[in-house]
């Protein structure tokens, strides 16, 4: 005798009201990874319910994000919009099983009794004024849930443990609206039993809704579910990173040239952690996530940690992925890598300057075009007053017979001795000459790449323009 094996279904479903962002994206992922995990499957439900706001560019910038990320369900996704025979029928079993009932109550009755409410210091909720009336469907009337009067609804949370709702704080919910059309939970409940999802793994902000979903599927008298409550993620001001902010857009950061696998590492850390463990690429989290493990507490969000790991992720890159993630962002800057012939080693030299690949492109440009300006910090600081130290340095460049690394190291040191220069002040008016500011990799290799002809010509112009600038 055997037993049929549940498969695991999880789904992500969001709202098309706005552009993919980050909470998001992590929800996705934990939704991913554990049907990976679980060898089950993984669906996207497009909950655009809400006409008004919902709109076909919002809904393919998050697939469209989803699938940059990897994250790709096993099945087309569905909208909810396009389901509505499937919700009449629910609509028609749930009146039958006695469990909803119809409710004529006015709007001004209803804020009538609200405010009745709150100034007793009452939690405002319907009173049930209609319950048990057994009214026919009339032009404004809304279908309402008999929500258990009395009792507790208790159910497991994988990330919160065991979770206690008071019935008696739950009113009789709004199934359906005057006009005919189902609201939010209703419809969750009907897709998430019509689809085969077994685990729900969502944001916390949802932890409210639960019970309510779960008193439809009991009225219903469907198979309940497993859920799981995600911690919200917090901007660097422990407040919600909301679809407002515009740096949490995904596509944001793609545009400033963080990697996928980044974004995925970043994102796995937004409430989980594998004991000292920093970098981890998707295959890592399809072996080690535990959803039991997922903190309660709200996670941040940190600009400096994805640097970090971003540019951990570049430099594991191969030469070639590396330079072919890079020349988006070199188009973006003029740059035509054929100009150079050395251009391969300027690249392996620039890898890590900068933790994002824009970054990285725009510290490029003073290797592929002419200086036109210094940084003006820079040129105060170190560029004004360093003639003697560019004429001689240029003197003794011209005399290399070997212009190679090594030679130029000894070049600088012996020039530093002799002009007896700490070394700020021999290196940084170079630098600013051969690049416009004061940040390059070591200063023999940055001469060194540029070519002897190119160093001499970019220290003339230093002269010239200290020449010409009033001091």
């Amino acid at each position: 005798f055997m037993e049929s094996v549940m498969i695991k279904v999880t789904r992500f479903a969001p709202s098309p009201t706005g552009t993919l962002h980050i909470g998001g994206v992590r929800t996705a992922l934990f939704n991913f990874v554990y049907s990976k995990q679980q060898k089950g499957k993984f669906l996207i439900r497009i909950e655009d319910t809400d006409e008004e706001r919902s709109t076909r560019e919002f809904e393919e910038n998050i697939l469209k994000g989803l699938a940059d990320m990897g994250i790709v369900p096993d099945e087309t996704p569905v909208r909810q919009s396009e389901r509505s025979d499937l919700y009449q029928n629910a609509i028609v079993q749930i009146i039958e099983s006695g469990q909803a009932y119809y409710c004529d109550c006015s709007k001004e009755r209803l804020d009538d009794m609200r405010s009745k409410q709150q100034a007793d210091g009452l939690k405002p909720q319907y009173d049930g004024k209609c319950r048990n009336l057994n009214l026919d469907k009339s032009e404004k009337s809304v279908l309402r849930l008999k929500t258990p009067q009395t009792g507790e609804l208790i159910f497991h949370d994988l990330v919160r443990g065991e979770v206690i709702f008071q019935n008696s704080e739950l009113d009789d919910l709004i199934l359906v609206r005057s006009d005919g059309s189902p609201t939010y939970h209703f419809c969750n409940v009907i897709d998430d039993h019509d689809q085969g999802v077994t685990n729900v793994i969502r944001g916390e902000d949802h932890l409210s809704n639960t019970p309510r979903q779960i008193h439809i599927q009991q009225a219903l008298k469907l198979p309940s579910l497993e859920y799981a409550h995600l911690p919200m993620v917090l901007g660097q001001d422990k407040k919600r990173l909301s679809k407002r902010n515009a740096v949490t857009s995904l596509q944001d950061y793609f545009d400033q040239g963080y990697l996928q696998s980044s974004m995925i590492n970043m994102l796995a850390r937004l409430g989980w952690s594998k004991g000292d463990k920093e970098i981890f690429y998707i295959d890592d989290l399809i072996s080690d996530f535990r959803i039991q493990e997922v903190q309660k507490a709200g996670a941040i969000f940190d600009p400096a940690k994805l640097d970090w790991i971003n540019n951990n992720h570049i430099a594991a890159l191969s030469f070639a992925e590396f330079k072919s993630q890079l020349l988006p962002f070199l188009d973006k800057q003029n740059i035509d890598l054929d100009s150079k012939e050395n251009s391969d080693e300027i690249l392996q030299a620039m890898r890590t300057s900068k933790p994002t690949l824009a970054g990285i492109a725009e510290d490029l440009r003073p290797y592929f075009f002419n200086v036109d300006s210094y940084d003006e910090k820079a040129e105060k600081k170190f560029l004004i007053g360093s003639e003697k130290a560019l004429e001689f340095i240029q003197r003794k460049l011209n005399g290399l017979e070997i212009w190679d690394e090594p030679s130029i190291d000894s070049a600088l040191a012996d020039t530093q001795a002799a002009l007896d220069l700490p070394t700020p002040k021999l290196n940084q008016p170079i630098r600013i000459a051969m690049t416009g500011s004061t940040q390059s990799p070591s200063l023999g290799l940055t001469l060194c790449l540029f070519g002897k002809a190119e160093s001499n010509a970019r220290i003339q112009n230093a002269l010239d323009h200290l020449k010409e600038s009033p001091s």
